[in-house]
């Protein structure tokens, strides 16, 4: 054999071995990048399931229906509404904390099935803290304290709280809910403004008595109370949040018109039974962050009395927790039961 055939046999030996080297190597690589990319596609295969713990048309089932049809359009995958109602939302709670968790169904929870249930009811049937991670906010609810006695003002906080004093017990405000309750109580707390309690089961009968003067006064979530501050029937007193709302221009909040730090709203977020997959936690957030990024959504949204809020999952789960600690505190020292 001469040396330019022993070169040759000498290529084509070393040649299939390094190929099959390369090759090995490449296999190993498939197998560490292509389960991933299977687990990330193979998620959703089949429709998604978002229990709203309340009954079909109230303000949770609107906002859901909304937010999640878009959602569904971007996953390509319907997201199926399921309304179960009862025992002020822990029914349908209980039910997506003991649903499988493999990122089929989520719980759209509220400020009180996540944060004030607990210490509402003796036994709710589920643990927020502990059958829960967040995935997403929705938004925030602001209340609205709304009046049609002609001798309260609108944005009038320092009078209204100076009338409460001057007649401890006299002024009578309508509380439609568990959530209007704990503003009421956190108002008469930190404004030192001793009003009367007036419970009812609903918001149109508590702003119908106001409205008709057989109260001053409303507590009551801004979709409610909007379209009669429009026509004028109410006038908004204050809003609860923090600060100031693109829902209610030029309406201020009760912490603008001196009672320092006043923050007391509710919300809506998105949450997956523990255990679930992070990346199909992670993914489903960024997909509900960009849904509330848009104007449009923004707009409808506003135009429904709720103000979009971005926060990831874990920022979420720190502000729930934060929120769990503030209602337990407010509920607690007002002695706020539900039998």
């Amino acid at each position: 054999m001469n040396l330019h055939a022993k070169d040759a046999s000498m290529k084509r030996s070393k040649n299939p071995a390094r190929r099959s080297a390369i090759a090995a190597m490449l296999g190993t690589a498939a197998l560490w990048v292509l389960p991933q990319a299977a687990v990330a596609q193979a998620w959703p295969d089949k429709p998604i399931r978002v229990i709203v713990p309340y009954a079909a048309g109230q303000g949770a089932d609107v906002l859901a229906r909304l937010v999640f049809q878009e959602i569904g359009k971007r996953l390509n995958q319907p997201i199926v509404i399921e309304n179960r109602a009862g025992a002020g939302g822990n029914i349908g709670s209980a039910a997506a904390a003991r649903a499988p968790a493999d990122g089929y169904t989520f719980l759209f929870g509220t400020n009180a099935t996540n944060a004030a249930n607990e210490f509402l009811y003796a036994n709710p049937g589920y643990d927020a803290a502990k059958d829960f991670v967040g995935v997403a906010m929705i938004g925030l609810l602001p209340m609205v304290i709304a009046t049609s006695d002609a001798d309260l003002p609108a944005n009038s906080v320092p009078a209204l709280i100076e009338r409460a004093r001057a007649k401890p017990n006299a002024l009578n405000v309508g509380l439609p809910s568990t959530t209007a309750q704990v503003v009421f109580a956190e108002f008469v707390k930190s404004a030192q403004a001793p009003l009367f309690a007036v419970k009812y089961k609903a918001s149109g009968q508590s702003l119908t008595d106001t409205m008709g003067g057989q109260i001053p006064l409303a507590i009551d979530t801004v979709t409610a109370a909007r379209p009669h501050l429009a026509s004028g029937k109410l006038r908004a007193v204050a809003i609860t949040s923090l600060k100031a709302s693109d829902m209610l221009p030029g309406v201020k909040s009760v912490a603008e018109q001196g009672v320092q730090g006043f923050d007391v709203v509710a919300w809506d977020a998105l949450f997956a039974p523990r255990g679930t997959p992070a990346h199909i936690v992670q993914e489903l957030g960024g997909h509900i962050r960009h849904v509330l990024e848009q104007p449009d959504m923004r707009r409808r949204m506003l135009d429904i009395g709720v103000e979009p809020l971005v926060m990831p999952p874990a920022q979420l789960d720190a502000f729930v927790k934060d929120e769990r600690q503030k209602w337990g505190d407010i509920i607690k020292a007002a002695g706020i039961r539900i039998e």
